[in-house]
């Protein structure tokens, strides 16, 4: 089944909807989606223990890709992703914006790991997954160099995992300061919040947890990487900061939806 001009839709998976909680908080409210009712400039924020997650573009070693031009050469490759509006989604269609691919396609219908699968197996040609997934669940692929990495998306920028530490920052592509603006939505998205009761004691709280030590030994023993908390600040900061010009706003759906990709 097609759906616009450059979906292919599968038969959906069971956790194509399993986005994260502090995606959707921000992302409805940024982007004006119905039904919500707080004010993301008037949301508390406590902190984050996980502030520097990355987004990494991968396409399987089979095609040959192994430059930038080599990638840019091809037309009509296959994107795996779970389904329209997922953050996979989404992150692999900028990729595919930014990185100025030819005529891509979006497969969608996916569970989280059969997208490996498809891609190993050659049903798609390139994906979008988080870098610490990567490292910790798909070892091989960096050891055996079973797939080639193009660009990253930095949360916090300068903040990535160790093996992926010659790939290019995806916002090195960008050609103009709305699509960079673009990224710094998508930014802004990883934040979270909290109703205003008993607020400093909480911050306070997840400032001394944070700055703990044993924290951050007990994080490593059971994530596999090291923390990279955001405090309150930097959260309320992050949110303050996110673009909401009119114009930005559109792209990024439009990059969401189901759509053909925006002109550059």
């Amino acid at each position: 089944m097609r759906i616009g001009a450059d979906i292919v839709g599968r038969e959906a998976g069971p956790d194509e909807q399993q986005v994260d909680a502090r995606w959707l908080m921000a992302y409805s409210a940024a982007l004006g989606e119905t039904g919500v009712l707080y004010d993301l400039d008037k949301t508390i924020y406590l902190g984050s223990p996980d502030g520097g997650a990355q987004w990494i573009f991968a396409t399987r070693k089979a095609l040959g890709a192994d430059s930038l031009a080599k990638l840019r050469a091809l037309s009509g490759l296959r994107i795996g992703a779970q389904a329209v509006g997922h953050p996979i989604y989404l992150t692999g269609r900028l990729f595919a914006y930014l990185l100025g691919l030819k005529d891509p396609r979006f497969v969608t219908g996916y569970t989280t790991q059969e997208i490996d699968i498809a891609l190993l197996r050659g049903e798609v040609d390139g994906r979008s997954n988080l870098a610490e997934t990567v490292v910790h669940r798909s070892p091989e692929w960096i050891s055996k160099q079973l797939v080639d990495f193009h660009a990253i998306i930095e949360v916090q920028k300068g903040i990535r995992p160790s093996q992926f530490a010659q790939v290019p920052e995806l916002e090195t592509f960008s050609k103009t300061d709305l699509e960079r603006k673009v990224l710094t939505l998508l930014r802004g998205f990883r934040a979270t919040g909290t109703p205003k009761d008993r607020v400093q004691v909480l911050q306070e709280a997840m400032r001394k947890t944070f700055t703990d030590p044993e924290f951050h030994k007990e994080f490593k023993k059971l994530a596999g990487d090291d923390a990279a908390p955001l405090m309150a600040e930097e959260l309320e900061k992050a949110i303050k900061d996110m673009p909401r010009e009119p114009e930005v706003i559109e792209v990024f759906k439009k990059l969401s939806g189901a759509d053909p990709l925006p002109a550059r």
